[in-house]
């Protein structure tokens, strides 16, 4: 697990926002671009400028909309120099003025003074917030890095693990052919959104590539199409592949539930041996479907366990009846 310990202004302006629908320019305190983003939560809080600078909170930025600027405007220029004062020496990394409006000389002397990147935007506060937000849940949510193949089966998150060698990318290309979608194979890079979605992406350098034993690295977009690939996906169930072991005994009915824990979240985990003559692709599909079902509360193995025991004990009660009427005629 590798949390991010933050992303630079100079970072997160390097990314292109803009992108995103949200440009932003640098307007003043280029000097401090290299100050550190540590929260991915924004703060728009007009009480720091009325005094209540408790409830600014470090590493968070902090953003100016209309309400705040037209109250620095009400102030007096002495007065709003020593409000900007107060608020600057915090431990934040930078300020967002939002909407398009204009800063005031005062805002922007206060900015160079003290190394204080000011940003502006013309998008509108709202939509600047949530776009912000966004581009930093990115930035800084918690990694990991899994060697194994992630797909889109069927609209579902497959992770297939295992050893080096077992079969993972052949299984993962079987699969492909089959129509179903590869978003990253021998390197899985997954981040914790939120708190419970994991989200599996590839490295750029490898994406849509494969390495095969005995063909070597082929591009799966360029031989299978656009559509037999796709960026990432939200990790929602983990196949293990491991060799088949004559000596152990293996869930014949599969009413155990077992989990895979990735960043401190619990995955639905399926092991699948692996032996000659067994066909892992359709296993594997198999497997996705089969998960589909039980989301959905159709359950195929404790379906048919209920249907037996109901038969056991229909069948207990007819004894019991044959018993207390002197056995049958």
């Amino acid at each position: 697990m590798t949390p991010s310990p933050g992303v630079t202004i100079a970072g997160l302006l390097g990314s292109h926002p803009e992108s995103i629908g949200l440009a932003v320019e640098v307007v003043a305190g280029a000097a401090g671009l290299e100050r550190a983003i540590t929260s991915p939560h924004i703060q728009k809080t007009g009480l720091a400028l009325a005094g209540f600078h408790e409830y600014l909170r470090p590493g968070r930025v902090l953003v100016f909309g209309e309400s705040e600027m037209r109250y620095l405007e009400s102030l007096t220029v002495p007065g709003r120099i020593d409000t900007l004062a107060n608020v600057f020496v915090r431990d934040i990394p930078c300020v967002l003025v939002t909407g398009g409006v204009t800063p005031q000389p005062e805002l922007l002397a206060a900015a160079e003074r003290y190394t204080m990147p000011l940003l502006i935007t013309s998008t509108a506060t709202p939509l600047a917030m949530a776009k912000l937000t966004s581009l930093l849940e990115d930035w800084l949510a918690a990694r990991e890095v899994i060697h194994g193949v992630l797909l889109d089966i069927l609209g579902l998150g497959v992770l297939i693990v295992g050893e080096s060698g077992i079969g993972k990318s052949e299984c993962a290309l079987d699969l492909v052919v089959r129509g179903h979608r590869l978003v990253a194979d021998d390197t899985v890079e997954i981040l914790r959104r939120s708190e419970t979605v994991l989200i599996g992406t590839c490295p750029e350098l490898t994406r849509h590539h494969m390495e095969i034993r005995g063909l070597g690295v082929i591009n799966v977009r360029d031989i299978f199409g656009i559509a037999s690939t796709r960026a990432s996906k939200r990790v929602e169930l983990v196949v293990q592949l491991e060799r088949w072991d004559p000596t152990r005994e293996y869930d014949r009915l599969g009413l155990e539930e077992r989990s895979h824990e990735v960043l401190g979240l619990k995955i639905p985990l399926i092991q699948m041996p692996v032996a000659p003559g067994r066909n892992l692709a359709i296993l594997v599909e198999v497997a996705a479907r089969n998960h589909l079902l039980r989301v959905r509360g159709l359950n195929a193995a404790r379906e048919l366990v209920e249907r037996l025991d109901r038969r056991l004990r229909d069948a207990s009660e007819i004894e019991d009846d044959d018993v207390e009427h002197g056995g049958s005629v």
